[in-house]
């Protein structure tokens, strides 16, 4: 395979929902590279300065995608929205954060439509590195000639995230912590441990960021869309949200209902569901996907070497790793966080179910470097160790937007009862709310209601989506009134455009403004 072809795929993971973890919240991850672009932010209302910058795919894939031009801008946007035109009051009062675009245009493009703005997910994902690898076309998991002929592909980091005056507050020593600990602290020593590092998290976030904390929450970000709407130079808003960026989108139909053209929004976040909600469909959403890989593994032996009984195979692996971790000739040890995180990249698509298996089997033979990809793949960590700011923006996105905060000793009741419900999922889903709980900004929650005045929007759903289980897809298109709930009976996370049948009706429906028929649903394969 080559280095391209590798890098396009794992696109897959990049549309994510990261499961939480012991600082994490709910996000995704993406390769981090921040371009030595010199340009200039536009200042609020003005019309960007676009210049060339293919640099960014070579950096990223190693090659920009045949025929394609790349090209970069940035913006500028009030930090805070709510504090009106000429405010001098107020966190972020007369103060601007960058926004960073990314537009790759196909050389053939014809009877442009306009433009379609990405965001990836996360909170966190980067929409400049997703609109690169979606350029690639659909050998790569990239978007369909059809689209690219009729629509710039727009990417923008979202306030807060890689290019957009990033948030950068927590150290890569406190995130390897995080992510090589236990995934479920039983013994108080160990969870106090949990919590002592979330607290020291929050505290340095809160020392560097202060009260312009809550600036970070989607509501803003939202706002934030609109600018970049008028930036391309479009009347009407042409979006695609994966995961994250269903709730983004869905914020901005409602903030701006008037100025949707159309909207995709795939991989669906209830809007309405709060942290302990969430932590547990998503839970449920990690077993059910773990329970079809473990099927999965059974009936297909010879891709499989963990076969017959793959459950019992992971679960031995984490608890060995517990109590002796095999070490790389690096040093580095596969904890039994770093072999949980492994199992959780891997079940995002359902081609990393084998290499989870081959994984698995070579951590017993005294190999840790499968284990190691798929976690590092997951945590956007680099060969040297280093994170990008993926993850102090999830928390910051996150937190800002979350109401719900639970004591800690709900969340050590619901670390045991779920760990019952969802043994291999459940406990890590609990501890991971400390993160918002131990999170020292304000809130700022968005917005829980109707589209008033906006077209139709395509909601979609995956029957097997382990971080945005099938379930949310209904809700969310309930709650916004003009949703349109497209099935895909398949499993990983997102659908978009990974067989015929979603590409057909999510193609029509961008291009032509074709409504998917009520209740469609598309096969697995």
């Amino acid at each position: 395979m080559t280095r391209t072809s590798h890098r396009i795929r794992r696109v897959r993971l990049t549309l994510a929902g990261l499961v939480s973890g012991a600082l994490l919240a709910a996000g995704c991850t993406l390769p981090a590279f921040v371009p030595g672009s010199a340009e200039k932010a536009a200042a609020p209302g003005t019309a960007p300065t676009w210049r060339a910058c293919p640099e960014v795919a070579e950096e990223l894939v190693g090659r920009g995608a045949p025929g394609m031009r790349y090209d970069c801008a940035k913006i500028a946007v009030p930090r805070n929205w709510g504090a009106g035109a000429g405010a001098t009051a107020g966190p972020g009062a007369g103060e601007t954060f960058e926004i960073a675009l990314l537009r790759a245009r196909s050389s053939k493009q014809r009877d442009r439509i306009g433009s379609l703005v990405i965001n990836p997910g996360g909170p966190g994902g980067s929409g400049v590195d997703t609109a690169v690898y979606l350029s690639f076309g659909q050998a790569f998991g990239g978007l369909p000639a059809s689209i690219t002929d009729r629509f710039d592909i727009v990417g923008f980091d979202p306030r807060g995230v890689s290019r957009s005056s990033p948030v950068k507050c927590i150290s890569d020593a406190d995130l390897d912590a995080s992510f090589g600990a236990d995934p479920d602290p039983r013994s108080q020593e160990s969870f106090d441990a949990y919590r002592t590092l979330n607290q020291r998290v929050g505290r340095g976030c809160g020392d560097k960021y202060g009260d312009q904390l809550p600036l970070y929450g989607t509501e803003q970000a939202a706002r934030d869309v609109d600018a970049v709407r008028a930036a391309v130079g479009d009347e009407k808003l042409t979006y695609l949200g994966y995961s994250y960026g269903t709730l983004l989108g869905a914020t901005y139909a409602q903030l701006y209902p008037r100025n949707v053209r159309a909207m995709v929004l795939d991989g669906a976040v209830d809007p309405r569901q709060q942290l302990i909600a969430g932590s547990e469909s998503q839970a449920k959403g990690f077993e059910r996907a773990f329970g079809n890989f473990t099927r999965w593994c059974a009936a297909n032996a010879g891709r499989c070497p963990i076969a017959p009984d793959a459950r019992a195979a992971v679960t031995t692996a984490i608890d060995k790793a517990r109590v002796s971790p095999v070490r790389a000739a690096d040093g580095r040890e596969a904890t039994s966080g770093w072999v949980f995180y492994a199992v959780i990249s891997s079940l995002y698509t359902e081609s990393g179910w084998e290499e989870l298996a081959r994984a698995v089997d070579e951590l017993e033979g005294g190999d840790p470097s499968g284990v190691f990809d798929l976690a590092d793949a997951y945590a956007g960590r680099d060969e040297a160790g280093n994170y990008s700011n993926l993850f102090d923006a999830n928390l910051a996105v996150n937190c800002a937007d979350e109401t719900e905060k639970p004591s800690i000793a709900r969340i050590r009741e619901l670390q045991s009862q779920w760990r019952d419900r969802y043994p291999l999922f459940g406990p890590s889903l609990a501890v991971g709310m400390l993160g918002c709980v131990e999170w020292p900004g304000g809130r700022d929650p968005y917005p829980t209601g109707r589209a008033e005045g906006a077209p139709p929007i395509v909601v979609v759903g995956t029957t097997g989506d382990p971080a945005t289980p099938y379930e949310q897809t209904a809700k969310l298109a309930a709650m916004l009134g003009v949703g349109r709930v497209l099935t895909w009976e398949g499993e990983g996370h997102t659908a978009y455009p990974q067989t015929a049948c979603v590409t057909d009706a999510v193609d029509a429906y961008l291009i032509s403004l074709t409504v998917p028929r009520e209740g469609l649903r598309c096969p697995a394969r």
